[in-house]
């Protein structure tokens, strides 16, 4: 074996084979694709869950329960110690202006603000829902609470 002989051959960029060309290409009339049977066939390279005649995985899997998840409103919860250090004192703090400060993206059908941490700070905050302790973590510092439908 000649040194050169190991990479002689490889190429960076392979050409891609050019099928049904006529027949002085090498790939002409079946274009690669033999005769008969699905692999002749249009559509038998993109048959999703085929797997050469053996059943299925999702045939061989049990099909059990119901999940109601992808239907059930979604909420984004918010802490206090998220809001003490996002908002200067007497701030309002709206859907809107969590929104427009990049703090709620995505979709979402409500939101919730938990008392995980503390605030010295007067809050006007409205929220679809809060929790017992934070509704009395920004009442004691002052703030005031409103619901949103």
């Amino acid at each position: 074996m000649i040194i050169d002989d190991v990479n002689r051959g490889i190429k960076k960029h392979k050409a891609r084979k050019r099928i049904g060309r006529g027949p002085g290409s090498g790939h002409g009339k079946t274009s690669t694709r033999g005769h008969k049977g699905a692999g002749s066939r249009s559509g038998n390279k993109r048959r999703q869950g085929f797997e050469g005649g053996q059943t299925p995985l999702f045939m061989r899997v049990a099909k059990r329960g119901f999940n109601n998840n992808a239907f059930a409103p979604k909420t984004v919860i918010f802490n206090l110690s998220q809001l003490d250090a996002a908002f200067e004192d007497g701030a309002e703090i709206t859907l809107e202006t969590l929104v427009t400060r990049g703090l709620l993206k995505g979709k979402f059908d409500r939101v919730k603000i938990l008392g995980d941490g503390d605030t010295k700070k007067k809050f006007t905050v409205s929220a679809h829902r809060f929790s017992k302790s934070a509704e009395e973590k920004i009442v004691a510092a002052g703030g005031s609470v409103s619901r949103v439908a």
